[in-house]
């Protein structure tokens, strides 16, 4: 039988970013089977030190950094100096795909663009994600989660529902526009397969999250100028787990079957006649009323009751986790996509959550240690022992 090892088994990604953006990207890539080489500067990614404590026996393998790494190997280098440029440019002439979160004048000055890479390889997918797309005024500017949180509406959104505006708990872009990102290259990716030509692609952090709340919150300005923006069900401080005779509890009866069913759970079946609530477009208009009904009947039983009481009637309903009770779920463990990582004491690790019949996926591994896959790169690219032991005798190439 043919090993299974994920449907981008064969495919190479040489991954030139840092922190969370572009790692999200190419830890999806990697986890789907591609080959992924990360590329570290000399200090390292930043994540490594800022990503929380890391433990006094792995130094530089700080928690989140561990999280959005897994099944990548690491090789350091400088890319200003001319060792590793050496090493860069053979790379990108064997792989599929580049990946940068560099802005544009830093891939410029490193040769590291569009136009250098193809020359050494016409079949290359080169990605670039970038702060804000090319040949607007933003053009170049730095740009960080929280910038874009800001800019794109996402802190204005939760300004609507608490009051006063707040960035999500999350480098909630990042990751939006990491995924994006990552099905953009798999598009670029089957054109390829047609054509036998790569292609540029560029992956704007501020467009992709404006585009991503508009399309949630243009609301009625989609039709008139004057209307409203937002969907009421959401933009309301109701919206949120309620509270049970002993904890909290997550309810979603959004469909007249749900609305029906959750009605009959609570012992008001009458209610579906009420002319508040008797289709979607009357809950719609009269939410805050809705709303509010669910959240007193929910006080009259406990959680487990309630989520075994709804589901009878089909209604959409679960328990509320805490981060720590989140460590425990059933789900989560029965899965496997939440473990204790096999030979590390304490470790808590993540594993795939997709599945993929055909091809299945490569087995998962923990983040590399800074370099540590140095000497492996270097002899599949060809150099010669006497050439590893000069590149590696560099504090530039580790």
């Amino acid at each position: 039988m043919t090993a299974k090892r994920g449907p981008l088994a064969g495919i190479r990604v040489l991954d030139c970013t840092g922190v969370i953006v572009g790692p999200t990207a190419t830890l999806l890539l990697a986890e789907q089977g591609a080959e992924v080489i990360k590329v570290e500067p000399p200090e390292g990614d930043l994540m490594r030190r800022l990503g929380g404590k890391a433990p006094a026996n792995a130094p530089g393998m700080s928690p989140k950094f561990m999280h959005f790494n897994r099944n990548k190997r690491s090789i350091v280098l400088d890319l200003k100096a001319p060792e590793g440029q050496e090493v860069i440019r053979r790379l990108a002439a064997t792989s599929d795909v580049f990946v940068s979160n560099m802005r544009p004048r830093a891939l410029a000055s490193l040769g590291l663009t569009w136009a250098a890479l193809s020359a050494l390889n016409p079949r290359l997918v080169h990605c670039t994600i970038a702060g804000f797309a090319s040949g607007g005024p933003y053009d170049g500017a730095p740009a960080y989660d929280t910038i874009i949180q800001g800019l794109s509406g996402v802190a204005a959104c939760l300004e609507t529902v608490i009051g006063e505006p707040r960035f999500a708990p999350f480098v909630l872009t990042d990751h939006i526009v990491g995924i994006i990102a990552a099905q953009a290259i798999c598009a670029a990716l089957v054109a390829r397969a047609g054509t036998g030509e790569g292609q540029a692609v560029e992956v704007p952090m501020f467009e992709n999250a404006a585009a991503f709340v508009l399309s949630e919150h243009l609301g009625q300005r989609t039709h008139d100028p004057e209307g409203s923006f937002g969907d009421p069900r959401i933009m309301t401080p109701d919206a949120r787990p309620m509270k049970t005779r002993d904890g909290y509890i997550c309810v979603s009866a959004n469909t007249d079957a749900q609305a029906r069913g959750f009605f009959a759970a609570i012992g008001r079946p009458e209610l579906m006649q009420d002319p508040r609530f008797c289709s979607v477009a009357a809950r719609l208009a009269n939410v805050a009323a809705y709303f509010a009904l669910r959240a007193e009947v929910m006080l009259e039983r406990g959680t487990a009751e309630w989520v075994a009481l709804l589901r009878r009637h089909d209604v959409p309903a679960m328990p509320y986790n805490t981060l720590a009770s989140l460590l425990e779920d059933p789900q989560l463990r029965g899965s496997g996509v939440l473990t204790q990582e096999e030979g590390e004491e304490h470790m808590l690790g993540l594993r795939h959550a997709n599945r993929f019949s055909g091809s299945g996926l490569p087995e998962s591994r923990l983040a590399p240690r800074q370099g540590e896959h140095a000497e492996a790169i270097l002899t599949e690219l060809g150099y010669a022992p006497a050439e590893r032991a000069r590149l590696l005798g560099k504090e530039k190439v580790a």
